[in-house]
């Protein structure tokens, strides 16, 4: 049986809810006058950096970007971030990926940022699969989707149009 592409969110759809991220964002941290956004690599990264500039848009908050480098297949080998610790101590940070499936990369992207005091730590996806293994949430999304173990969720942010599928 062969499966289909079906279109989740289309390229409009998609910079819209980068939009409406970026301000729920903004409207969480704006007491803040600095902010870590930190993107998982590839397509995370790729996400934060587009929610980034439309919060430089919307905000006088000085946004630091963060790449953060995760094993995928083996979550537990270590992270790396493209910026020091020292530079998120005492800081306000929002970890995005491109989906939340199982929760994995997510929760141990979150467990390398605890390691020094945070003042506010928050999570955006823009597709939430709902198939959680680990008990983490996405404070922020684009669209949540009840989906099969079988399906997966492809996001395409690396050149227009942007595009959401299922296959």
């Amino acid at each position: 049986m062969a499966l289909t592409k079906n279109t989740i969110l289309s390229h409009k759809e998609i910079e819209h809810k980068i939009k409406r991220i970026a301000y729920q964002i903004y409207e969480s941290n704006a007491n803040e006058t600095e902010l870590v956004i930190a993107g998982i690599e590839s397509n995370g990264y790729v996400l934060a950096k587009k929610i980034k500039n439309n919060l430089d848009k919307i905000s006088d908050i000085e946004c630091t970007l963060c790449k953060v480098t995760i094993n995928k297949a083996e979550p537990t080998k270590p992270i790396k971030t493209s910026i020091n610790k020292e530079d998120y101590a005492n800081k306000s940070i929002v970890l995005i990926d491109d989906v939340l499936n199982s929760g994995s990369t997510l929760i141990y992207g979150i467990k390398h940022f605890l390691d020094v005091p945070l003042k506010q730590f928050k999570t955006a996806v823009l597709v939430n699969r709902n198939h959680k293994k680990y008990p983490v949430k996405a404070d922020f999304k684009g669209i949540s989707l009840s989906t099969s173990l079988f399906e997966h969720v492809h996001v395409n942010l690396s050149k227009q149009p942007y595009e959401a599928y299922l296959d």
